[in-house]
């Protein structure tokens, strides 16, 4: 009955909106151009004697379904002032725990704290706590800025806050735009929008860059590490590995509902397959395996190269100089993200 009643309230706010605001109750699809900002701002920066409140601690949170549990006895801390990836496969529990953070979903054990405080016990929590778990969560009838205003009013914001976070993402030209017309990459947008309409210090995103073409995704990179800069706390999931290896400067990776990997992107890179694997390419490579002795281990890779580990690119350098041998390439390759991901949850993927 309360939520029948909320959605009642909030659609007679719209109705308003959309009678006396004019332009507000237009369904049409315009061909409006988006743009991004040159230059994305985060608001005020936090102060350095409130950075703690934006402290996301998770411990021991647990979430039982029937006979799944989705996740798992998990505990883990995001500190502000950093980007934060959540990583997983499908079904690992992701936006379960994204949901029990949020106060969406009841904990069947355990904890998530933003400041030492739930969610739900937070005060003005959209001034402390911007999320978004769905982009498609709008009237489909309602124009952009019109479903900010109505956000606005409900929670005793200003109206003209609805035009800045328009700005800031990038959609003022498709503001009056009914959200049926929006792509999926404009509704990230104006999720993201929804999300900054309290200027809060903890941002918590569910795959933002979805649907974002490139220009899009460099945007969102580009504004959640200004957010993080002003000492935001910003946790966020996403399956762009690559994307994520740029963004994050922490990991928390989780496979079937329990925990994989957590540290610094850098930390998690470089553990997960010290030293990496040499590409070489030689005419003489009997020669040169000869020469590396029983430490290297040698595997084709194709047209004449072969991938050697177990000695780093300046032991081969020195034994084909030793043994005479010509090198045409000797090119050292880290382990990427993807590679990482696959090797720390191999086998563990599941559907939920």
């Amino acid at each position: 009955m309360v939520i029948l009643i909320a959605v009642l309230v909030l659609g007679g706010l719209a109705w308003l909106w959309q009678r006396n605001g004019g332009s507000g109750g237009s369904a049409r699809i315009l061909d409006v151009p988006l743009r991004s900002p040159g230059r994305p701002t985060g608001g005020r920066p936090v102060p350095a004697g409130r950075l703690a409140e934006g402290r996301i601690a998770v411990s021991g949170l647990t979430k039982q379904y029937r006979d799944v549990k989705a996740v798992d006895n998990l505990s883990f801390v995001v500190e502000p002032g950093r980007v934060t990836g959540f990583l997983g496969p499908n079904g690992a529990g992701k936006t379960t725990t994204l949901g029990m953070i949020l106060g969406l979903v009841e904990p069947t054990a355990g904890t998530a704290t933003i400041g030492g405080v739930r969610y739900a016990d937070l005060d003005q929590p959209i001034r402390r706590v911007g999320g978004v778990l769905e982009a498609s969560a709008a009237h489909q009838g309602r124009t952009g800025r019109n479903h900010l205003r109505v956000i606005c009013q409900a929670a005793g914001l200003p109206l003209a806050r609805a035009d800045e976070v328009l700005e800031l993402v990038g959609l003022t030209a498709a503001g009056d735009r009914a959200f049926r017309g929006y792509s999926l990459g404009m509704r990230q947008r104006l999720g993201v929008a929804a999300a900054l309409l309290g200027d809060p210090q903890v941002l918590i995103l569910d795959e933002p860059a979805n649907g974002l073409d490139p220009e899009g995704i460099r945007w969102m990179r580009d504004l959640l590490r200004t957010l993080a800069a002003g000492g935001r706390t910003i946790l966020v999931s996403s399956h762009l590995m690559p994307e994520m290896e740029l963004l994050a400067d922490d990991l928390i990776i989780i496979a079937a509902g329990r925990l994989a990997a957590r540290g610094t992107t850098a930390s998690i890179l470089g553990s997960a397959a010290p030293g990496g694997r040499t590409l070489v390419r030689t005419p003489e490579l009997e020669k040169l395996t000869a020469a590396l002795g029983q430490d290297a281990v040698v595997a084709p890779a194709g047209a004449g190269e072969v991938y050697i580990t177990g000695v780093d690119a300046a032991a081969i350098g020195d034994a084909a100089q030793r043994a005479g041998v010509a090198l045409h390439q000797l090119t050292t390759e880290r382990p990427d993200l993807e590679a990482v991901f696959l090797e720390l949850t191999a086998g563990q993927e599941a559907i939920r």
